[in-house]
């Protein structure tokens, strides 16, 4: 399993004086691990650099220098970081307008159950999702959800071959799909799977 090593964190003082560069690293990382799928979902599928970069910053905001609490940190976040065999990502649902965000975000209750990965050749493979706490109530859905995606083995290995993808939502309020996904992110998400 591909772990954030707690000596891979930096204390608050250096990583202020090393932050710029370092965002500015994960800004660039994240590029090729970003989706637009339709007008108003974004995956970002995180992996051990995005997720540290997160910490981090966490700890830089809340002031944490405490082993305990940089634990914590650790404790929380870990879970986002792919084990070798499955994809995770954070999922946002964006629209600028609160009214209107507000109305999609009724409709679209149930979307982050439907979003799907698909590697030519075999069945698509629909998301886990929100496996920390429930992001959806009777009325809406959350504009953030965290998503898994179990590959398997065969799937693994028909990735890391080359084999194409495609990554879609099957929602009845909001269907989209990128078939095939750029060869950029394809590459990078073949980064995180292991045989």
């Amino acid at each position: 399993m591909m772990v954030i090593a707690r000596e891979s964190l930096l204390g608050l003082e250096q990583y202020a004086r090393v932050r710029p560069q370092f965002r500015a690293q994960v800004i660039a990382h994240k590029k090729n691990r970003t989706l637009h799928v339709g007008e108003h979902v974004t995956l970002v599928f995180e992996d051990e650099l995005t997720i540290r970069y997160q910490i981090q910053e966490m700890l830089r905001i809340e002031r944490t220098f405490e082993e305990e609490g940089i634990v914590g940190e650790l404790d929380v976040y870990s879970p986002l970081v792919p084990d070798g065999h499955n994809w995770k990502a954070t999922m946002l649902i964006e629209f600028p307008d609160e009214a209107q965000r507000r109305e999609w975000l009724g409709r679209l209750k149930g979307v982050e159950h439907r979003v799907w990965v698909r590697t030519e050749g075999f069945a698509p493979v629909y998301a886990i999702a929100d496996e920390d706490l429930e992001r959806e109530n009777d009325v809406k859905t959350s504009s953030v959800h965290f998503l898994r995606f179990e590959l398997g083995p065969e799937r693994v290995r028909a990735m890391l071959r080359g084999t194409a993808m495609a990554v879609g939502i099957d929602h009845a309020a909001y269907a989209a799909a990128v078939d095939p996904v750029p060869e950029a992110i394809r590459n990078s998400l073949c980064g995180d799977l292991r045989a």
